[in-house]
This record gives structure tokens, C-alpha cells and sequence, in this order.
């Protein structure tokens, strides 16, 4: 005897949702990546509705390589491999291979919440990796670690980024303040966005390193050579916002951090949001080998960003 029609599948899977303080989140099976973040019922990050699929990479997360990748052709021990062109305008493989793989809950509290997935091995891709990722409200706001063990039997190439948006509302991209602690931007060819060299940010429009007006800068930038405080974090923020500075970090796990101002204003799709993007590695590092990780057997990688918000 049926109880009644069922509820139908989301675009992003199951849902499931932590709590704490007036903050709420919302993470997701299809990526294993973070849906919505809320405080008090205010935007904290840019996200998507419940009915839709995620899109410009809100909250997801880019394993096993962040950004582009040239040709989607690499070697790794005298090995070669070819991926799927997933950015085909450009000819690159973009953003890994997890964006719209299924996570499994591996435990949940009222104030966490953590997400399992095992990477197996695929056209371009040799290697089997068990995926976890942790986040846990707290009473500064968000906290994500990730953790990446090598469960084959040869060493794999690895690299992280995580993609979320920092909720800009209405605000004009050029009424906001940012804080970027780079010391070095990467030029990128502009048909390819692919890797060129990096500069000193100083006396450069990339240079915000001490909080200024976004003005007319429109940035797709990563950044390098970061400044950190004792807590051994980096620290880009946010200010001009309705409820207050939020503030995007990362450990020393990640050297590298992204950018994206494309979405602050007029977004075709969601809210407007610039994002800014944790990173382990620079674009294409399984060619160029810059911080590169490459992952024992048995051996593992964990590294935690997070998002503060202003009280």
C-alpha cells in the first residue's frame, strides 16, 4: 500500500543541515560541497537554491586538482595521462573530478557534519583516493578540513581548492573594501587563463595587501607568497558588507588562494558573490610540479580553511 507520493530528487542530492548560534549550513551529497551559509536568515555566502543545480562552482569543492589544467595532459612517474576536456572553449580539464561525484555522510552532530568519498580511477586518472571533508560551526563561524589518503598502490599527484562565494547582496562591487595578504599574483595568457609567471603585488592594481576600495579592479587572480599571522592562517577579507566583514582563511596547507570578482554584480545565476578560493596548488600544477603534492601509499594530506564572520 503506498503512504503517498515521494518528494522529488534535488539537482544537489540529500541535503544535510548544522546549526549554531544563529548560523545555519547546508552541505550537499552531490560534490560534497556547501549549498548555503546563513546567519540569522542573512547571506553569509552566495549560494543556490534547493531546487537547482550548483553552478560557477558555488560551493563545491576541486579535488584532485584546483583550476585549469593545460590540454588536460600530464605525467606523473613517467607516466602519461589525458583527461576529459571539461573546459573545452579553453581546452582545459577544470576543477578535478568531484564537482558532481556522489558523497556518502560518514557522521553528524547538531554543529557538524563530515562527508566520505572514494575516488576511484578513471579515463586520465590512475589512483585511488579516500576523500573526507569535516565542517564544523563554530562560535567564529565556519571550519572545513579535508583529508586525502592514498589507499592504491602507487603515489598520486594531488592538489586541493575549495570554491566558496562571500555574499556581496546589492552592494556595488565598487562601494567594497578588500584584503588580500599576496605578495605575488600570477599572470595568466588571457585566451586560456593558463599559468605565465608570477609578479611582485606591490604598487600593482593586485596589490591588497592593506584593505582598499575594489574601485574599477576586477580580479581572476590567484595569489602566492602569503602573509600570515601567528596562528600560521591567511586571511582575505570582505568589507563594506551589509552584516559586517567576513573574513575567508586558510592553514598552511594551503599556499596559494584565488580571487574571482566575476559573479560580484549582475550574476546571470544565484546571488552576487566574490569568491575566494582556498588553493594547495597554482593552476596547471600537475604540468608545471608547483606545489605539487604527490601522496605516498598509505600516507595522507589534511588541510583546513574556514570562514569568519563579524559579531
Amino acid at each position: 500500500m503506498s503512504s503517498g507520493p515521494e518528494s522529488p530528487a534535488r539537482p544537489s542530492g540529500v541535503q544535510w543541515t548544522i546549526r549554531r548560534g544563529g548560523c545555519e549550513v547546508v552541505v550537499v551529497e552531490v560534490g560534497g560541497g556547501i549549498r548555503t551559509f546563513t546567519r540569522g536568515g542573512l547571506d553569509i555566502m552566495a549560494g543556490y537554491p534547493a531546487g537547482d543545480m550548483a553552478t560557477a562552482g558555488r560551493g563545491q569543492q576541486l579535488i584532485p586538482w584546483p583550476n585549469r589544467l593545460r590540454d588536460g595532459r600530464y605525467d606523473v612517474d613517467g607516466a602519461g595521462h589525458e583527461l576529459p576536456l571539461t573546459e573545452p572553449t579553453r581546452h582545459n580539464a577544470s576543477h578535478g573530478l568531484v564537482r558532481w561525484a556522489a558523497w556518502i555522510l560518514a557522521e553528524q552532530t547538531g554543529d557538524s557534519v563530515t562527508l566520505a568519498h572514494r575516488l576511484h580511477p578513471q579515463p586520465g586518472w590512475s589512483w585511488l583516493l579516500d576523500l573526507s571533508t569535516r565542517y564544523v560551526l563554530t562560535d567564529e563561524g565556519l571550519t572545513v578540513t579535508t583529508t586525502a589518503r592514498n589507499v592504491g598502490t602507487t603515489r598520486a599527484p594531488y592538489g586541493y581548492g575549495a570554491h566558496p562565494y562571500v555574499s556581496v547582496g546589492d552592494v556595488p562591487l565598487a562601494d567594497l573594501s578588500l584584503t588580500v595578504p599576496g605578495g605575488r599574483y600570477l599572470e595568466v595568457d588571457p585566451e586560456r587563463l593558463l599559468p605565465v609567471a608570477t609578479h611582485p603585488s606591490a604598487g600593482t592594481a593586485y596589490d591588497f595587501t592593506l584593505a582598499r576600495a575594489m574601485g574599477d579592479t576586477a580580479l581572476d587572480t590567484a595569489f602566492t607568497d602569503l602573509q600570515r599571522g601567528d596562528d600560521g592562517r591567511w586571511e582575505v577579507t570582505v568589507g563594506g558588507l551589509p552584516g559586517g566583514d567576513v573574513t575567508v582563511w586558510g592553514d598552511r596547507a594551503y599556499p596559494w588562494l584565488q580571487v574571482y570578482t566575476g559573479r560580484a554584480t549582475s550574476a546571470t545565476e544565484g546571488s552576487n558573490g566574490i569568491a575566494v578560493e582556498p588553493m594547495t596548488c597554482p593552476p596547471d600544477a600537475f604540468n608545471s610540479g608547483q606545489d605539487l603534492l604527490l601522496i605516498d601509499p598509505g600516507q595522507a594530506h589534511t588541510g583546513t580553511w574556514g570562514i569568519r564572520v563579524a559579531r
